[in-house]
């Protein structure tokens, strides 16, 4: 086997390594939403197209609680683009290893972009100082397959499962993000980012409301590392 050859074996290695707890953290979290979209009165089709063709975990978890108090879907429709909007970042990221792929490729790859995709495909080109398209496809997948598998169970299953803040699972998501973005800390730019991310967030929460945390704290984080690395180049 070549060099070139080891390097992506254990690079590939390292990915699936890496993504075992993305997929424990969808199954869990993806039920969890299966769950909370029974108690808001969706369908199982619905929920299964909230996680399909929206595929945004906390855009949807907000989503559903929108629709519960009837809330006019243009503002629906706001709130979700603004909470994903940092993934406008991702692919700016991203971009110039993507160049080279072709449309239809980069749409796909885009499509199955979440914050843990993000955080594979991330340290995955810095490992190997490329794209993987296997790998991307993979982190993508490593996501996209268990949410859509556990939130269907989820659904199933929501008439036998107790609320999950009395049982700690609401915790898992926010503490799993916070590992991943730990994890992606290799400068000071990105560190700039993590503060400054987790405390307009926290500061978000507390003064205005808890569901513009993540869109304050998605974009001004970023934004503040981005800043700091364009001054030092």
């Amino acid at each position: 086997m070549s060099g070139v050859a080891t390097v992506l074996s254990t690079a590939r290695r390292r990915l699936v390594v890496d993504s075992l707890g993305i997929w424990a953290i969808a199954i869990i979290v993806g039920g969890i939403f299966g769950f909370t979209a029974r108690q808001g009165g969706l369908s199982l089709i619905e929920a299964i197209a909230f996680s399909s063709i929206l595929f945004a975990g906390a855009s949807q978890f907000a989503a559903v609680g929108l629709l519960v108090v009837n809330t006019p879907w243009p503002s629906i429709v706001l709130l979700v683009w603004l909470l994903n909007a940092r993934h406008l970042l991702y692919s700016a990221s991203v971009a110039p290893y993507a160049a080279k792929l072709s449309l239809k490729l980069r749409a796909g790859l885009a499509y199955l972009l979440t914050d843990e995709a993000f955080a594979l495909t991330t340290a995955h080109i810095a490992r190997l100082g490329r794209i993987d398209v296997k790998g991307a496809w993979y982190a993508g997948l490593t996501i996209f397959v268990p949410w859509n598998l556990a939130t269907a169970a989820g659904w199933l299953a929501g008439a036998a499962l107790p609320d999950p803040a009395t049982i700690g699972l609401d915790v898992v998501f926010p503490a799993a993000m916070a590992g991943l973005a730990i994890g992606l800390v290799k400068d000071r730019a990105a560190l700039v980012a993590l503060l400054v991310g987790c405390g307009s967030a926290v500061a978000a929460a507390l003064l205005i409301d808890p569901s513009a945390a993540i869109m304050i704290g998605g974009l001004v984080g970023p934004l503040a590392g981005l800043a700091l690395f364009r001054r030092r180049a």
